[in-house]
């Protein structure tokens, strides 16, 4: 599996994993308790979206596209 996408948290992994879903891409999110056990410290970088490696164009395509961007733009 790969990370299609690289949440601000939580409630955005979700987004973005209903959206694959709904397009027919298997999507699974992490970070859920790792969020949570942090207390005080900023929460960056624990929420993921991650799909199938053969799902990853595809997923890819359209995360640019929910984040206003040409499908053949890479924001690597």
């Amino acid at each position: 599996m790969k990370i299609a996408y690289r949440a601000k948290d939580i409630m955005e992994a979700e987004i973005i994993k209903g959206m694959l879903l709904a397009n027919g891409i298997e999507a699974h999110t992490s970070g859920f308790y790792l969020q949570g056990a942090i207390g005080d410290m900023a929460t960056i970088d624990f929420a993921h979206v991650h799909v199938h490696d053969e799902d990853y164009p595809r997923a890819r395509e359209l995360v640019k596209e929910y984040e206003g961007q040409a499908p053949d733009q890479d924001v690597s």
